[in-house]
This record gives C-alpha cells, structure tokens and sequence, in this order.
C-alpha cells in the first residue's frame, strides 16, 4: 500500500499525510493558494493563524483594555470597539510600554534611547532568508530619512548553532549598526532573544517590520499580530497574514513594502519595487508627516492597528475555526 507514496527522491510524506487526513489547512489564504497550486489533486482549505491576546498584551495596555472593553481577553473581538479610548490615553499607555523598553536596553546595552523618538522593530529567527538587514541595503537613504526625525532600531534574533548564512546576516546588522553610529540614526541588537524579549519590543516600538523574502515563502508569521495588540504599527512585506491584514494607508495600522505576491513583475523589479517602498514610506508617509507632526493621526493609526487587526488575528478565534470546521 505504501508503494504509491513512494518515488525517485523516496517517501513523499505530503502525500501520504494528505490521504490519511480528513481536512487539510493552509495557515493563511496565500498558503492555502500556494499549496493548492502545489498539491491540485486535494482540497486545501485556509484557518489563519492567530497569537494568544492576554500572553502578548504589555501590562499598560491590558490596564487599558480592562478599564474600557471589559471581557476583552475572553472575547478578543471586542477590541473592535476600541474607538470609545481616547487618544491620550492610548498614547500614555504606549510611552509606560515604551520606556519599559528603553529601560530594558539601557540596561543590557548600556544605550540611551529617547523615549519621544520613532523607534523601528525587528526580531525573528536570524536566517538569511528572513532578510534582517534588508533595512540597511543603502545606508544613505537611510540617512536621509534620519535628517528628517530621528530613527531608533531595535532589533534582535538568534541563528541555530549551524547556519552560518544566519550568523553573517546578523554581522551585517550589527556592522551597519557600527557604521550608522553618531548620525540620524541610532541601532541597537539586543542579545539572547527569548519571547520575554520579544514581548518588550513588540510593546515598545513604534513601528513593526517585516521583510520576508520573495513571496509566497512566508506562511504565516505572527510577530505583526503581537504588535498590533499593543497599538504598534506594521510595515511589512506583503505576504503571509499580512496580505489579509493590510489596507494602504494606515487604515488598517500600517503599510506594506513592495508589490503583493500575485503582481505580475521579475524578482529584480519586486526587490526594487521593495527597497523603493521601504526608503520613500519611511521618509515621506512615516517619520516627519505623521509621527513627528501629526500626533492625533499617529494614535488613530494606532487605534486602528488594534481594531482591525488585533480584534481578529488572536487563537481565540482561530481555534473557533478549527473546531467548527476542521475538529466535528
């Protein structure tokens, strides 16, 4: 019987896992796509991935929550409602966050970060293909978008023992750091990252980033999502859950980076179109119109980041899809 699962390259262990299920799931609709595209001859259907909403809410912020949506952490979609909070207050629970985050790198770093400043986020598994210093590709442009507000990065990411690609992207990070230091733009990476950290800087930034490689490699990713519950913004490659997330403009809490998977352009054009879009936002859409000169608009951005984004993409109500649809 095993005879028909098993090829030139050996045990197709798709196959095989594809027959003995009943239901089979991407974990976005671009993957559910994907992997229709891959496997034709079985029905693939989507339930996208969520993060769990009182784990990744930072102390202020549930504080917030609970003294205006009550039973938010049992029923994460009432965070739809939270236009009722007002601006300052979204704002103070953000700076309480934020200098916890300050605080945290002043003391492991022995770096001095300004609270007031647009402070940019980034941490995942350092492997190559997660493009970590996709950021500093120009440094001048960078630069430039430094002269007009100031920028802080925070990043951070372990590489397995093994892979030396994911080891040298960090030394790429960590040189242009070096090479960025006494301008417009300040960098720091944060050691031994753990999901203690990751809970910190996805409270304490500003900004969300994420540059996945050539679409459709991103399944899923979920960082975006624990920044979105405490009001940071995403701006991000469009793939993944993103791609379902996002809707230009910072309606929807943020923007995205270059072309979506589906648009008809080489790679060359895509990582053009990429860098394009990561520079021109970050200096004209970003820094001075909106976070340095337009606080209220800034805040309702954030609100929105919550509303239409951490209000859906929670396991509360991806486990309710799996059992009514995958678990009956």
């Amino acid at each position: 019987m095993l005879g028909q699962y098993v090829g030139d390259n050996g045990l197709a262990l798709a196959t095989l896992a594809f027959r003995l299920s009943r239901y089979v799931n991407g974990v976005t609709t671009a993957h559910m796509n994907f992997s229709q595209r891959l496997f034709p001859a079985f029905h693939i259907r989507a339930v996208t991935n969520g993060v769990h909403p009182h784990t990744w809410t930072s102390g202020p912020f549930r504080d917030l929550y609970d003294r205006y949506i009550t039973g938010w952490a049992q029923e994460p979609e009432l965070l739809v409602r939270v236009d009722k909070i007002p601006h300052e207050d979204i704002r103070h629970a953000h700076r309480q966050a934020k200098q916890t985050l300050v605080d945290y790198v002043r003391e492991k770093n022995g770096v001095d970060l300004d609270p007031s400043a647009l402070t940019i986020g980034f941490a995942r598994r350092a492997a190559a293909y997660k493009r970590a210093a996709l950021l500093f590709s120009d440094l001048e442009k960078l630069r430039e978008a430094g002269r007009r507000g100031t920028i802080q990065l925070v990043f951070s990411g372990k590489a397995h023992p093994a892979d030396a690609a994911g080891r040298q992207e960090i030394r790429r990070v960590h040189d242009a750091m070096h090479d960025l230091e006494g301008g417009e733009v300040t960098g720091v990476y944060l050691e031994n990252y753990s999901m203690d950290i990751a809970g910190l800087m996805t409270a304490g930034v500003d900004v969300w980033l994420n540059t996945p490689p050539l679409p459709p490699y991103e399944a899923s990713g979920t960082s975006g999502m624990k920044a979105a519950l405490n009001g940071v913004v995403n701006f991000s490659v469009l793939d993944g859950w993103w791609i379902e997330g996002w809707i230009e403009g910072g309606t929807t809490g943020g923007w995205a980076i270059g072309p979506g998977p589906g648009a008809p352009v080489s790679e060359a054009e895509r990582r053009a179109r990429e860098l394009q879009d990561l520079y021109s936002k970050l200096e004209y859409l970003i820094i001075p119109p909106t976070y340095y000169l337009r606080k209220d608009e800034w805040a309702t951005i954030m609100r929105s980041s919550i509303a239409k984004i951490a209000y859906y993409f929670n396991t509360h109500r991806m486990m309710r899809r799996y059992a009514t649809e995958a678990y009956l």
